[in-house]
């Protein structure tokens, strides 16, 4: 079974880390999400959300895919948190997978990993994004192990990606005639 491990912190983006968990987790993809902090954690639009467990108690080793959700605040408090930035580059130098949707792309690029890659974002960082990227508008965007999405309207189709990364295009397929996509 696949292993995704999913961090929040204070100011997530609901829609995001919800569309992800729920869409791996109908692939039968084990996800994991873990706050910065313990105790629950409140996305952007105020919805309270108890972690399965904190990033300090996993081994990010563990995992085949790493999963950033948007959303300010919350973009500003993973960036800023040293555990968060360690996991991304654990995971790029074990060449797994990593997504980042909305602004998360920032968090890659405070991790030395968003340079000389084809990405996108939410339109509100393409600026900081775009120096030294090949930036893309399109809804979701692949660079070797690294997928970027634009924002909440984009998050079912970035998350069915992951299903086909992880999966199968045929799984991502039937989760997506189920979910009337």
């Amino acid at each position: 079974m696949k292993k995704v491990l999913i961090p929040i912190a204070d100011g997530f983006e609901d829609i995001e880390m919800t569309v992800i968990a729920d869409v791996l987790r109908r692939a039968e993809v084990e996800v994991t999400i873990a706050g910065i902090k313990e105790g629950p954690v409140t996305g952007a639009r105020k919805i309270k959300v108890i972690p399965d467990t904190t990033l300090e108690k996993v081994s990010v080793s563990d995992f085949d895919l790493l999963a950033l959700p948007g959303g300010q605040p919350g973009v500003n408090h993973l960036k800023a948190d040293p555990k968060v930035i360690e996991c991304v580059q654990i995971m790029s130098k074990n060449g797994k997978w990593i997504a980042a949707i909305c602004a998360a792309p920032l968090i890659l690029k405070e991790a030395g990993l968003a340079v000389n890659v084809h990405l996108t974002s939410h339109p509100s960082v393409e600026n900081e994004m775009s120096s030294g990227n090949t930036y893309q508008t399109g809804r979701v965007v692949t660079d070797g192990k690294l997928i970027t999405s634009r924002g909440p309207g984009t998050a079912i189709e970035f998350a069915l990606e992951l299903v086909k990364i992880l999966v199968s295009e045929k799984k991502a397929v039937e989760i997506s005639r189920a979910m009337i996509c």
